[in-house]
């Protein structure tokens, strides 16, 4: 079997390594994430969560409890009614996190479990006990269900108790045998499931509605289109190659993860999208909401950044596949990437508005430029020779009158000597052209 560190991620099944972080986050945290990945035969489903394994994180739990424990949290019969002071002398021990597997063959026994025969065919003390199945062996933990739409279709029983599994968080499971009291139990385990919707008896949603609707997320696995790609894998599949320190650093990521998942949650903008989301499209269920926004605070602590719409687009696509059909889930997506560019919108729009008011003073000035080069172009024109004129004859007064006496020219009248002219003065229409039009050097004369 591969391991871990010899998968190659694509296009085609990125998203279910995604998930993958996010489900076994989520078991750390106390809080199951249940994925369904549908694809066709061959594309690597099973074989990337099986995979998964190398890469489950230790948990502590109660020394020699079958129930796998939580020493903060003991659930099981046997312990759930200790003291702090009786768990710590019991001890505490780590194992690896538990990954189990129901296959389509299980019986309802071995799954949730039965009464244990070793210990009631014991000759020294006999006792009626019972002998647990897979589900409550796995708590807190991961169990496998390869091939799910086939035991939806031929084990009605199993997909009851899955049922019952999934239905809340945590789950319960309820064990009854004849002769014996019946036990319920809390079980807190991620349920991660496979399926091929192009073989009998078909896609999961078709077989059993109500259980595909427990799982939080769906993704569809595809074949590798690169053949860069493939060739990878190709590679890959020398078993000798296994880098341990990937996998131990993998590891790491998620307990680092663990440490801060309570760091980051949903702001009320985000809350109000999935609330309107729900309304106006009119989901179905409640759930998808509820996976969403509890996708999006895992998926803060494993990027480290509280979530924006951007994930909620990403989730979205995960946990509305089996519960919408493709036309109203696309619309749905192209809803929300319209929400997430506007803002982007709203500055495009400032900034084209800013820019056609700068293009406007920009137009004015050089407008104004422009009237006023050509009036000075004007006045240049037609003012200039007749400035030259007064002046010249402004000159010629003021020495003329100069030469007669020294006093300085007044604007007052009482001060200015007032001459009368020489001759008569006459009509220009008595004139000649050449009396009343002169040249520029018979005025300076």
């Amino acid at each position: 079997m591969k391991k871990y560190s010899q998968l190659i991620r694509h296009t085609g099944n990125n998203f279910l390594f995604d998930l993958i972080d996010i489900s076994i986050l989520g078991t750390l945290a106390n809080t199951p994430i249940h994925f369904h990945a549908e694809g066709l035969r061959g594309t690597g489903k099973t074989t990337i969560i099986r995979a998964a394994k190398d890469i489950l994180p230790k948990i502590k739990r109660i020394k020699g409890c079958i129930y796998n424990c939580d020493p903060s949290n003991p659930h099981c019969p046997e312990h759930r009614d200790l003291s702090n002071k009786d768990i710590e002398q019991l001890g505490t021990e780590l194992i690896d996190m538990p990954f189990l597997e129901i296959s389509p063959s299980a019986k309802k026994g071995t799954v949730v479990g039965s009464i244990d025969l070793k210990k009631i065919s014991s000759r020294e003390e006999p006792e009626a006990a019972l002998l647990l199945g897979t589900i409550p062996r796995a708590h807190r933990g991961i169990i496998f269900v390869d091939e799910i739409n086939r035991i939806a279709d031929t084990s009605p029983e199993l997909a009851d108790i899955l049922l019952d599994v999934m239905g809340t968080k945590p789950g319960r499971i309820q064990i009854e045998e004849v002769g014996l009291p019946t036990v319920v139990i809390p079980v807190q385990v991620s349920i991660w499931a496979a399926s091929n919707p192009d073989e009998e008896p078909g896609p999961l949603e078709d077989i059993r509605r109500q259980l595909s609707d427990r799982f939080d997320f769906t993704v569809n696995v595809e074949r590798p289109v690169d053949t860069a790609v493939l060739k990878m894998i190709l590679d890959g599949n020398n078993e000798k190659y296994n880098d341990s320190y990937l996998i131990e650093e993998k590891k790491e990521k998620l307990l680092r993860a663990q440490a801060i998942i309570d760091d980051f949650s949903l702001s009320d903008e985000i809350k109000s999208i999935l609330a309107s989301m729900y309304v106006d499209f009119g989901l179905e269920s409640l759930r998808s909401i509820e996976a969403i926004m509890l996708g999006a605070k895992i998926r803060g602590a494993l990027l480290g950044k509280n979530p924006d719409i951007g994930e909620i687009i990403f989730l979205a696509r995960l946990a509305l596949r089996h519960r919408m059909d493709a036309k109203n889930l696309n619309e749905l997506i192209k809803h929300l990437e319209q929400r997430r560019h506007q803002p982007e919108k709203k500055s495009e729009a400032a900034m084209k508005s800013n820019d056609c008011d700068l293009r406007k003073a920009v137009l004015q000035k050089n407008n104004d430029q422009k009237i006023g080069t050509n009036s000075g172009k004007l006045k240049n024109k037609f003012f200039s020779p007749l400035e030259k004129m007064m002046s010249i004859l402004t000159n010629k007064f003021s020495s003329s009158a100069g030469g007669k006496n020294n006093r300085p020219i007044s604007s007052d009248p009482k001060d200015m000597d007032i001459k009368a002219p020489s001759k008569k003065a006459i009509s220009l229409k008595q004139l000649e052209l050449k009396d009343y039009v002169k040249k520029e050097e018979e005025l300076r004369r």
